[in-house]
């Protein structure tokens, strides 16, 4: 099994385990594309969706879908929908070659009563699956492609400054 079924069996494993606490885990799963977020499990995947922030929330995508999942089964269902709507396109590199970043995020909401009061409590475990950069001279990359690969190799060294960044 890889790092993400790993996760799936890991979270549902501690939620079914625990005793005393009532959860819910719900799952969502986007792509960046272009600089733009789509919904992989919204009704029309292509749509662009705004980034938005709020004091009391945080930064969170407006509109994004999100579905309650009770077991492995479902989350590997809400998995394989999104990713059959990621973006792909062949390049001379790959056949079928992820045009965005995506994110799939499992959140984990748990209530139980200490000294009569009820306590919430939520988690949030972003998986990330990056798009490789690709050498535009290697993949002869042109139209669409090339503005992909220029979008996907910015994002990649933004990422790599902020690492940076924070390790200093």
């Amino acid at each position: 099994r890889g790092v993400i079924p790993n996760s799936f069996y890991h979270v549902i494993d501690h939620v079914s385990l625990a005793q005393g606490k009532d959860f819910l885990v719900r799952a969502s799963h986007l792509e960046i594309y272009n600089e733009e977020i789509r919904d992989l499990l919204g009704h029309n995947p292509k749509a662009r969706l705004d980034l938005k922030e709020n004091p009391d929330a945080g930064v969170y995508v407006k509109d994004l879908s999100t579905f309650v999942v009770k077991d492995i089964k479902q989350l590997d269902h809400v998995m394989s929908t999104g990713k059959r709507n990621r973006t792909t396109g062949a390049t001379l590199m790959n056949i079928k070659s992820s045009r965005s970043h995506s994110i799939f995020t499992i959140t984990v909401e748990s209530c139980e009563t200490v000294h009569g009061r009820e306590m919430i409590r939520v988690g949030k475990l972003n998986l990330v699956d990056l798009a490789g950069s690709e050498r535009q001279s290697k993949a002869r990359a042109e139209g669409e492609r090339l503005k992909e690969a220029t979008h996907i190799n910015l994002s990649l060294s933004t990422l790599g400054m902020v690492i940076s960044a924070l390790v200093e």
